[in-house]
């Protein structure tokens, strides 16, 4: 693999883990527990399709099809994206620990590509960086509230942590060929990140009044990043692409 298929695979699983979590957590558009949160919700899901496209756009750039044909024509199989952001929603304290984990790890990936010595990705690193650490402060708002709220809440919240992390731990699947990446600084690799992301998740938790699982437990939840999906995921890109298939020549 050579240093262009090793920048498009980070492309790829960038912008199909951001194409799938916004269209899962579009799902809580009027659905949201108050009114403030549904809009909240719904608008952050708009950002991170916003931010796929970009990313589908630089992929054009080094000679992929354009934005819609690659995320409305390819099945489950051919997805990059972590086996984390396909899952089912859930109850909120499911869809608030997710969108915690998965959006500081976003706001640490984007963080360290701003000085990406591929200056594409650099721009779009740093066009998106403020927009997603809004959404890691809406996340850490929320998890610190019903974490530390009354029993029910933080048993929900503890509940939804056991359950989504080893997923979460997916996300920072190594990729075949980062290290060529890591050789001509274009990304810090994925082990960097995921300490990283342990350094600034992990006392927020503990504010919050929640534990992380004991690390003997900790079983990364990987196959995402090579095609290898949960059941979840076909059904949400042919609920995704229904209005494309119908006519993918029409103009909105």
């Amino acid at each position: 693999m050579n240093s262009i298929d090793a920048l498009k695979e980070l492309l790829y699983k960038m912008a199909d883990d951001q194409l799938i979590i916004g269209h899962r957590n579009s799902e809580w558009t009027g659905l949201g527990p108050i009114l403030e949160e549904d809009i909240a919700f719904s608008s952050m899901a708009q950002d991170k399709i916003g931010q796929s496209e970009h990313l589908y756009n630089l992929l054009h750039q080094l000679g992929e099809a354009d934005a819609d044909t690659v995320a409305f024509t390819r099945n489950a199989n051919q997805f990059h994206s972590s086996k984390f952001v396909e899952l089912p929603i859930g109850d909120y304290s499911f869809s608030l620990i997710r969108h915690f984990l998965f959006d500081f790890a976003e706001y640490l990936r984007f963080e360290s590509l701003r000085s990406s010595a591929y200056e594409p990705l650099a721009q779009v690193a740093k066009k998106f960086f403020g927009e997603i650490k809004y959404h890691t402060m809406h996340a850490n708002t929320w998890v610190d509230q019903l974490g530390n709220g009354n029993k029910e809440s933080h048993h929900k919240m503890q509940e939804s942590l056991n359950i989504a992390w080893n997923y979460a731990l997916g996300i920072f699947e190594p990729g075949p060929a980062e290290h060529i990446l890591m050789d001509e600084h274009i990304f810090i690799g994925e082990e960097s990140l995921k300490k990283r992301w342990l350094d600034t998740i992990t006392p927020l938790l503990k504010k919050s009044g929640l534990t992380i699982p004991f690390t003997d437990n900790w079983k990364p939840i990987y196959g995402g990043r090579t095609g290898e999906h949960t059941e979840h995921l076909q059904p949400l890109l042919e609920e995704m692409t229904e209005v494309y298939s119908i006519d993918p020549s029409a103009d909105w």
